[in-house]
């Protein structure tokens, strides 16, 4: 995997999705470590994050390496009108990988075809989140002790949601069942049902979440987002159509777990948080392990 952008979770195989998730499982015995103290990453933020922009910070950081970049777009040449194109070939300059979330679909593709040096997509609009996707999936195995044969629901913003789409993909090389929440107007786009179909895997569609508590493994909520409507109208019609309260997951599955990328508006209510089927905070934590082992691999060093 050396030197290998990850733009789309496609871009790595089920066996280096798997190695990477092996890897984080070692970093987490031991975080800090001085592997990166000669290498520099570049974090380049078009778009608002505190978890992935921090996550990637953090395990860059425990393992002794350096970050440049910015958080934020309006601080740099790009308000004064600088093409992608030229901030890409410009920072790699400086830098010996790029982590970039940017709001424009298709943006992190453009950027590893440019970029003399490996890209991770941090985001790319509503298209993909691939290092969420292996965080996700190490927090599957890790509190399902697999990743095979589980029923997972998906709930809320299942058109838009980066995070959902490439999670679908991925867990499709594992006899996922998938069970899909959301309202009509937010349902997974074909382009993604796509990949279920052609597994000949199953999957069933709902518009109440009561309907899928009982037979979900893993319960994946997503919050309904407001950045990705045109129409204001539209999103306060329906921002508020699930919330999860902890009476709700009483009688689930003994395994059953709580997943969430975050942040979260309302739609988990705050005394979920301590149920211990709650897991959304423990993923956030995961997030760190997973990205040092990507990058570690990237650059070589694992």
């Amino acid at each position: 995997m050396k030197n290998k952008s990850l733009v789309s979770i496609n871009d790595y195989s089920k066996e280096e999705q798997l190695r990477i998730l092996d890897i984080a499982q070692e970093f987490e015995k031991k975080p800090v470590q001085t592997i990166l103290q000669d290498y520099v990453i570049a974090s380049l933020f078009f778009e608002p994050s505190t978890r992935t922009r921090l996550s990637f910070e953090s395990a860059v950081n425990r393992l002794g390496g350096k970050v440049v970049g910015f958080s934020e777009a309006s601080n740099t040449s790009v308000k004064k009108g600088e093409s992608l194109r030229d901030t890409i070939l410009t920072v790699a300059n400086y830098s010996d990988l790029i982590v970039m979330r940017n709001p424009v679909e298709g943006s992190a593709r453009f950027a590893s075809e440019i970029s003399p040096v490996p890209v991770i997509n941090a985001g790319d609009g509503a298209n993909q989140h691939p290092t969420q996707t292996l965080l996700d999936l190490y927090s599957i195995r890790k509190t399902q002790g697999t990743l095979d044969n589980l029923h997972i629901a998906m709930v809320g913003d299942l058109k838009y949601g980066r995070t959902i789409h490439s999670l679908v993909i991925a867990l499709c090389n594992y006899n996922t069942t998938f069970h899909l929440v959301s309202p009509v107007e937010l349902k997974l786009p074909s382009s993604v049902k796509m990949h279920i179909k052609e597994r000949k895997l199953t999957y069933h569609q709902y518009t109440e979440m009561d309907e899928v508590l009982p037979h979900a493994d893993i319960l994946y909520m997503t919050r309904i987002q407001r950045e990705r409507f045109s129409d204001p109208l539209e999103y306060e019609r329906i921002k508020n159509v699930y919330n999860l309260h902890k009476d709700m997951i009483a009688d689930t599955k003994e395994n059953f777990r709580v997943l969430h990328p975050l942040p979260r508006v309302n739609e988990i209510a705050i005394n979920v948080d301590k149920s211990p089927k709650a897991y959304y905070f423990e993923q956030a934590l995961n997030g760190v392990f997973v990205r040092q082992a990507l990058m570690a691999s990237i650059l070589g060093i694992k």
